[in-house]
């Protein structure tokens, strides 16, 4: 006889050796400063480690022309798949042993979810406006550095969805009332 505890643990040992993982996604301005940022892992424990790796990334892609198409490098054992829109530069940055097309469709997936919550203006002060819908669409994305979807469709379906159950605004609630939403959005990923 095994223990739920022992079965939960088998489950997310599985899941991390099977599917692929996401490290961090990281939405940056022209100027190389954090929008928003979301990490997964442990490798920058620190919070000057992680301000540290933003500028590595920005610096090492700063004079790429991904524009067009996202674009794959390497840095220190990362493979990072980077796309610029305007002026938000979008980065997902995976393990060197992770599949590259699947990273790449987590990048897309995200720059087009954004694109489509903001309605075609993806410009930093619209994402600093929108804040809260950018940061749902990554947990819709990523959780616990496991990719749960990539469709830009229906990403952006379910954190408009989501948006539109409050009846505040994300950003305008008060600290109990969002700990009162994450707690509701908690819960109701546990019975999916």
């Amino acid at each position: 006889m095994h223990s739920v505890s022992d079965y939960l643990y088998r489950s997310i040992a599985f899941t991390q050796a099977s599917c692929p993982s996401v490290k961090n996604i990281l939405l940056l301005d022209s100027e190389g400063k954090r929008v928003a940022v979301k990490y997964f892992s442990d490798d920058w424990p620190s919070n000057a480690s992680r301000l540290t790796f933003e500028k590595s990334v920005f610096t090492k892609t700063l004079k790429t022309n991904a524009r067009s198409e996202a674009e794959i490098t390497l840095l220190d054992g990362y493979i990072i798949v980077y796309k610029f829109v305007h002026d938000l530069h979008f980065f997902v940055t995976a393990g060197d042993d992770e599949n590259e097309l699947i990273i790449s469709n987590v990048l897309q997936g995200f720059a087009d979810s954004v694109g489509l919550l903001l309605r075609g203006d993806v410009e930093k002060r619209t994402a600093l406006e929108n804040l809260d819908l950018i940061l749902l669409c990554i947990d819709e994305i990523i959780d616990g550095g496991i990719i749960l979807e990539t469709d830009a469709n229906t990403i952006a379906g379910k954190v408009a969805t989501n948006a539109a159950d409050g009846s505040v605004p994300f950003s305008e609630q008060t600290i109990s009332q969002a700990l009162a939403t994450a707690r509701e959005h908690f819960a109701r990923s546990l019975l999916k």
